[in-house]
């Protein structure tokens, strides 16, 4: 979780933020809410409510609403627990340290927290995990794109944070997820989270070409 380190006033409801921008916050801050925690009976029920079409990304989305209409918040705790806790750790490893040195709380988690400074972004008093797993990093970009610590990212922001802290590999992150001996509901959670990777990754190319 981030909080704004000058508490400023959410300015996103006096701001034009285009619909398109506020449906990849909206999914950047899904992808953060399924991956920070188990979920709960309320997100199970608003994730069953969900609907997709045929694009490979619609099928994901479908297949996962239809994980959560018959998915137990005991038996998403349990998933959750395999994948990303476990005796001594889980399946996954979520940050993006290890992705990219083989090692926690390496240079790339040193990077952020400089951006982080830079953006107003801190951690919460409640979160004790290093800033650069993926639940985290999924929440901040939600956060710069509709400006909801202050104003909106520009583009060019946008883009040079994911291209530094996502782009590299939060897709490889969402493979293994998709492909992990435990997932079950968090599979399609995992297709889902690699398709909008590389939806956003082609659209940050395209912008700044």
């Amino acid at each position: 979780m981030t909080t704004d380190k000058d508490q400023m006033t959410n300015t996103a409801e006096t701001r034009q933020i285009a619909e398109e921008d506020r449906l990849r916050a909206d999914l950047y801050n899904f992808l953060g809410l399924l991956l920070a925690g188990p979920p709960d009976e309320m997100l199970l029920a608003q994730t069953a409510g969900l609907s997709g079409d045929a694009t490979e990304m619609g099928q994901a989305i479908g297949t996962l609403a239809k994980l959560a209409k018959v998915t137990k918040p005991k038996t998403a705790t349990s998933e959750y627990n395999k994948l990303f806790i476990g005796l001594g750790r889980g399946e996954l490893l979520p940050y993006a340290s290890y992705y990219l040195t083989g090692f926690l709380n390496e240079k790339p988690l040193a990077l952020l927290r400089q951006d982080m400074v830079r953006q107003g972004l801190e951690r919460a008093d409640n979160v004790f995990e290093p800033e650069d797993n993926i639940a985290s990093l999924m929440e901040m970009m939600g956060a710069m794109i509709v400006g909801r610590f202050g104003a909106p990212a520009s583009l060019d922001a946008q883009r040079q944070f994911f291209n530094k802290h996502i782009g590299p590999w939060a897709g490889h992150f969402y493979a293994d997820l998709e492909g992990a001996k435990n997932s079950v509901f968090y599979a399609p959670v995992g297709t889902v989270g690699r398709l909008f990777m590389e939806i956003e990754s082609e659209g940050f190319r395209m912008s700044g070409a």
